[in-house]
Formats: structure tokens, sequence, C-alpha cells
């Protein structure tokens, strides 16, 4: 009889490093500049290369950051950390160590709130623990044979204008189960750190990446099985679709009877499948020792204070402030949280007066298609909030239709101005005079006979037909309610 926990489903368990990059100008131990995509080697000095008789000097933009950072993400600051030295060697690394945090890293224990979104089921929140956020140093980039450039080539070379960078990296505890689930989560790391304003989370430059660890195992009680890490993961689609693959690679490998060893994988997004890199190392492979040229790191609780005053409104309390108080739905608060700008715009709008639901539709709408299409930023936005506010409440209030508002958008989004400035000029302002409407509604009937008989004799749906010539005649200006119930009254005699 086979083993009853041979019989239990398999299960993931999924943890994320995060590595994000700071935003500072200049890199964590010294003044060279962070600037992205210049000449390679540009923004080198004696410090990064370690060269004898320099000494790093923290930067103290560097330290707020972080702690900022690991404040949205409900850790723990140390009052004391401090840095180590991590050694391995590798082409990229100038010095052969890594200064980063070992034993004392300067925020331990948190969590965040993640929403997960998954095709055909509904959305939940899951609560994920992040066991530590450390600061570190980056290292360079190297450029192997087989670019347009190397084509051909037998050797590769390095560019350090990344070593010295200042990353906080941010590791989470391995409550995720799905590729989904972990997807969710590194978005979520950039949103925060995006509305924060410490790094600007461009993953195609860099600014975020991901190393994710997979183990299966039978069951949630069951013991973790062989961890894999799948390395430098630079986009969600290839989180999730790296993960997922990676599950159903190591469970097939069980089932077959086949040891997961632990090793270093790499996502190919071309064959769509993860590939052997390296053995993984340990901890006690990278012999840490306290870094002899920096001292302990101190965070008073003045410190710890005014930073934590300085913290803004965080995605997950914009999502439930806007479902709870605005009553939007999920999907709505979920895609106007996403990037900081427009919810800052969203609020904006709503704040001088509008409704908030028909504000969300025309800004995650035709906005948002607008801001897309044109690489603008909702804070760049000619088309201001107040004057959204503005069209709206005309919107609202019966004195436009929302064809009339589509049609004078252009303009605003391209210029900017008073919506009502350019209905009064125009004089595109709704027709809500019963009067003018039946008028107009008797002209029609008029005109169309055999209609008017056709429906009365059952072909009701010809009401639309007077609805679209109504329109026509009063270029969509007539109120559509009020037409609708003229026609009926009209029409049935």
């Amino acid at each position: 009889m086979a083993d009853a926990a041979t019989q239990l489903p398999w299960e993931a368990v999924i943890g994320l490093e995060t590595h994000v990059q700071l935003g500072t100008d200049s890199k964590i131990f010294t003044a060279a500049s962070t600037t992205f995509g210049d000449e390679p080697n540009t923004h080198i000095d004696p410090v990064v290369c370690g060269l004898p008789g320099t000494l790093p000097v923290l930067n103290h933009k560097v330290l707020e950051y972080a702690v900022k950072a690991a404040m949205a993400l409900n850790l723990n600051i140390a009052e004391h950390s401090k840095f180590d030295r991590k050694q391995y060697f590798y082409p990229d690394l100038p010095k052969n160590y890594q200064i980063s945090q070992f034993d004392q890293p300067i925020a331990e224990e948190g969590w965040i709130e993640v929403e997960v979104a998954e095709k055909g089921k509904d959305t939940y929140l899951k609560t994920i623990g992040i066991e530590r956020l450390h600061m570190e140093e980056d290292a360079g980039k190297l450029v192997h044979a087989g670019s347009d450039r190397l084509a051909g080539s037998t050797h590769s070379l390095v560019d350090y204008n990344r070593a010295g960078v200042a990353l906080a990296e941010i590791v989470s505890k391995p409550d995720l189960r799905t590729g989904r689930e972990a997807a969710e989560y590194a978005s979520e790391i950039r949103r925060i750190m995006r509305y924060l304003g410490v790094s600007d989370g461009n993953m195609q430059e860099g600014s975020l990446r991901c190393d994710v660890n997979i183990s299966v195992r039978r069951g949630p009680d069951a013991p973790f099985g062989t961890k894999v890490e799948i390395k430098n993961m630079n986009s969600f689609s290839a989180i999730q679709k790296a993960v997922d693959y990676e599950i159903k690679r190591q469970v097939k490998a069980y089932e077959a009877g086949e040891p997961v060893v632990q090793e270093t994988r790499l996502w190919d997004e071309g064959k769509q499948l993860t590939k052997s890199m390296r053995s993984k190392e340990g901890a006690s492979d990278y012999r840490y020792f306290p870094d002899p040229d920096l001292g302990p790191i101190e965070v008073s609780s003045e410190q710890r204070e005014g930073w934590r005053a300085e913290l803004p409104e965080l995605p997950a309390a914009k999502r439930h402030r806007y479902a709870d108080d605005l009553g939007l739905s999920q999907y709505d608060a979920r895609v106007l949280t996403d990037e900081r700008q427009m919810a800052d715009y969203f609020e904006a709008v709503v704040n001088a007066g509008a409704d908030a639901k028909l504000s969300a539709n025309w800004i995650t709408g035709d906005l948002a298609a607008y801001v897309n299409s044109n690489r603008l930023s909702f804070a760049a936005l000619p088309f201001r909030p107040e004057q959204l506010s503005e069209m709206v409440q005309l919107i609202d209030g019966g004195k436009i239709s929302g064809k009339i508002a589509k049609e004078i958008l252009p303009e605003l989004l391209e210029k900017g101005g008073s919506p009502k400035a350019i209905v009064d000029e125009r004089g595109l302002g709704m027709i809500s005079d019963p009067a003018a409407i039946e008028a107009i509604v008797d002209e029609l009937l008029g005109a169309h006979q055999e209609e008017v008989e056709a429906f009365r004799n059952g072909k009701t749906k010809l009401q639309g037909f007077f609805v679209g010539q109504l329109m026509k005649k009063t270029g969509g200006k007539a109120d559509p309610k009020l037409a609708n119930q003229i026609l009926s009254q009209k029409l049935k005699g």
C-alpha cells in the first residue's frame, strides 16, 4: 500500500530575493555617478576599484532610503547594524569582495499585503512575510561574446559603471506558492518603492532584479525539498513563467525518481525554460567578516520618526480606502493605485468635486490610453485634474453628454483648458428643454409615418431608429433620458 504522504498533492515553496537600486545620484560609498547608459567604465574611481589606501564612506541618503523602504515593508529597524565583506571571485567584482550586510542587517521581520489576481479566479489578498532588508553595493556588468559588437569573439568585456551602486536587498519568507503570487509580490515591492520615491524600479535598466528560490514538497506539512535558485529575473511575466516551469520540472523529476540538485539556474526567454548555470554556494563559501573600513551604523529614534513622518500613503492603504470610502470596485482601485501619479491625479479630480466612479472611468480609460501612447506622465498632462473634474461634473449634471465630452477631449488632452468654456463658446451644451425636444420629435415622426405605423404594429425596436435620428438632428446634444421619455410617449400615440 502506498504511503499516505505520497498521495498528497505537490506544493511549491517559493521565496524571492529582490534587489532594488536605491535612486541616489552617487554610489553607496563614493561620490561616483550612478547615471545609467553612459560609456562603459566612466563612473568609476579608486574607491569603486578598491585601490590601496582608499576608504569607503557611507552615503547618508542611501541609509535614509533603505530605512524608509524597510518601514514601508513593516520591518523592524535595527538601532545598530554593520557592514560585512562577502568574499567571492568573479570578473564583475573589482575588489574581489562585495560590501554587504550579513548577520546584523538594517531591518528584519516584516510583511506586506499582496492582491493576487489570477485569470479565471477570484482576486484574493495574501500576507507575505519579509525576513530582512539589507544594504549592499552592486557588482559590474559582463558583456559576453555573441553580442553584435563581439560576434565571433572568444572573450568578454566588463563595465564597472554599476559597481558600487547602492542596493537594498529584500528577502521574503517562503510564503509564496504559485508563479502568479511570486509575480504579484515582486510587482507590489516595485510599486511601494516607486511610491516612496526611493527607486525608479526600472527593470529594463536593472533597477529592480529578482532571484527566485523554489522547492516542492508533498503537502503543507512536509519538510522543504531541495531549493533551486533562478537568477536575475527582470520582468514580472518572466518570474511567473519561470516559477511555473520550474515547479513542473521538479515535480516531474521527483516522480521519475530523479534527484533535484541545489543549483543556480537561468530563465531562457526564447526557449521558455530554465537551464543550469552553476552549483549553489552556501553562506560559508563567502567567508563573511565585518568590514574593517566601515564603522557600525546607528539609526537614532529621532531619525526614525522623522523619516517615518515623510512616508506617503502606500498602495495597499489606497486600495482599501478607494473601495471602502469611495465605493470603487477592486479592479478600479487596483488600476488607479498602480502608479502614484495616477492615484494623485484621481484624488485631485475627486477633491475638486467630481464623482469618483465617473472620474475613475475617464482616467483609467481615455486618459491612461493617451498618457501611455504619448509616453507622458500624469503629472505632465496638460489636461489638469480640476479641468477633468469640471468636465465630469458637466456630464453628471446633464449639461453635456458623454458623446460631446469625447468630442472635445482630444483638444483638452493636447492643450488643457476649461471644458465649460469650450462648450459655451461652441454651443455644445445639452438640449434639456422638454418643449424644444418635443418639437424636434414631432417633426421626426411626421417625416417617418411608415416607421411610426410599423412601431405601433409591434416593431418596438424601431424606437432605437428614432433615437438615432433625433441625436443626428441635434448633433448628439439632446438629453438622452429626456429624449427617450418623450419619444416613447409620442410613439405610443
